[in-house]
């Protein structure tokens, strides 16, 4: 009798849970994304569907990726004995019954145990360190979920006996899979209701959850829970009730299309012209509207290189710094680095002189490359026989640690590509480095001078094409 109570008690629970958890993936031919790690004949899908999975893995992704359902597919496919850990709830107690039971388990029936820690970053080093010398000798196989980066967030050692599988958020094609898959599935979606969504609506849920399946499902039960029925029984699923379900408003905002492309530039254009405000909230618009974080860095750190340079070189300092913050962060409290590199940028002088790389990228192109002088070979291999580096003067051994040498190639003396813009910090180098040059000309009897005019945006955009 208590089996049947309790068998009716489980039917109850799994017919009144959440949405997400009721259209949560039982195979991997279910489980939607992540085909960089669970393709046709990746490694880890042959692990899952031939239950071999001999060592520990870690699971790193946002959330809403599957990082818990994948955990629960190996559940339903392996014969080992899974058992599961919260690490926000449970402690080395709680472990350590698990590794007990592991044990005895091992040892009376020969039978594997796979151990599912949620949010195992949760843990300190103490608790984490526990884990070793039973992943180590197989007391267990250890599946750690985590969304933040492992290398910064668990312990070296336990990263080095695991196996890191990174999730990715789910595209807006993926995330439009799982919630059609929702709304057709009769048994544990709504399938057996007459539910129309709106594909603006759809559009918006898709958007605004992020890649995250979880959100986008508990946005689509909230809407449709409360949303009564027409005259034809119809529920019907405005893009407002949509707004209304995900607590978010609608922004213009392709991914892939104008919105995306035109708000960047807009971006990097307020940067690039020195206003923060215009900056901010162009930045703004992207975050509120799911652009990716290290995408908006990774264009910041360019610029830092291209538009602000020398004149402020702590710049591409800050910029990198910011990715790396983020990355250790990440959102919400990750904003403020890519806010305070945003700033910085959009507040620093600007020189654009990194560009002179594409002069000689040029001169290279359409002459060729020149002859590298004796005296700058290398004299590691070829001094005797051929006095590759005799002659060479190291500066250090001179005042100022400089000494007027040649350098270019002999038909290049006199030729400068880089001209300093005089702004910022580059106003200093500008200064050193035509007492340098002169003093250059005049050692090695330099009579011409030539400098390379700039280039225009499209023939440097035309040489990084030939450069990729």
């Amino acid at each position: 009798m208590t089996d049947l109570f309790d068998h009716a008690m489980k039917e109850r629970l799994r017919a009144e849970a959440p949405l997400a958890a009721r259209m949560r993936p039982r195979t991997l031919d279910e489980f939607v994304g992540q085909e960089h790690i669970l393709g046709a004949g990746k490694l880890l899908r042959r692990a899952i569907e031939t239950d071999k999975l001999f060592s520990s893995i870690i699971l790193w992704g946002p959330p809403g990726t599957g990082k818990t359902t994948l955990a629960m597919v190996i559940a339903n496919l392996t014969k080992s004995h899974f058992a599961t850990l919260s690490a926000v709830l449970a402690g080395k107690a709680e472990l350590r019954e698990v590794i007990d039971a592991a044990l005895e388990r091992r040892r009376l029936y020969q039978k594997k145990t796979i151990l599912f820690v949620d949010e195992v970053h949760r843990w300190n080093k103490a608790q984490q360190d526990a884990l070793l010398p039973h992943v180590e000798n197989g007391t267990f196989v250890l599946i750690g979920a985590t969304t933040e980066n492992p290398y910064f967030e668990v312990i070296g050692a336990l990263v080095s006996r695991s196996r890191v599988f990174q999730l990715l958020p789910l595209t807006g094609e993926q995330t439009g899979r799982i919630l059609d898959a929702a709304l057709a599935d009769a048994e544990r979606g709504y399938g057996s209701r007459r539910v129309v969504l709106d594909p603006q609506a759809r559009a918006h849920l898709i958007d605004v959850s992020g890649g995250d399946a979880r959100n986008a499902l508990n946005a689509l039960e909230l809407a449709v829970e409360s949303t009564s029925p027409d005259v034809n029984e119809i529920i019907p699923i405005t893009l407002e009730i949509a707004q209304e379900s995900i607590q978010r408003r609608a922004v213009l905002y392709d991914k892939d299309g104008d919105a995306h492309y035109d708000t960047i530039s807009a971006f990097i254009k307020s940067v690039r012209g020195s206003d923060p405000d215009a900056a901010l909230y162009w930045l703004a618009k992207m975050i509120y509207a799911g652009e990716d974080p290290r995408f908006i860095i990774r264009r910041l750190i360019i610029l830092a290189g291209e538009d602000i340079g020398l004149a402020d070189p702590m710049g591409l300092v800050v910029a990198a710094s910011a990715a790396q913050a983020f990355d250790y962060i990440g959102l919400p409290e990750g904003v403020y680095p890519i806010v305070e590199a945003t700033l910085y940028l959009a507040t620093a002088p600007k020189s654009n002189t990194a560009t002179s790389y594409f002069k000689a990228f040029e001169r290279i192109e359409q002459e060729g490359v020149g002859n590298v002088p004796t005296h700058l070979k290398d004299n590691s291999r070829d001094a005797t026989a051929l006095g590759h580096g005799k002659g060479y003067e190291y500066p250090h051994m001179h005042a100022d640690h400089f000494i007027p040498q040649q350098y270019l190639p002999k038909e290049l003396l006199g030729t400068y590509f880089y001209k300093p813009s005089g702004i910022g910090y580059e106003a200093q180098v500008a200064d050193r480095l035509e007492r340098w040059r002169e003093a250059q000309r005049a050692a090695l009897g330099i009579t011409r001078r030539e400098d390379i005019p700039d280039l225009t945006q499209e023939q440097i955009n035309e040489m990084k094409r030939k450069i990729k």
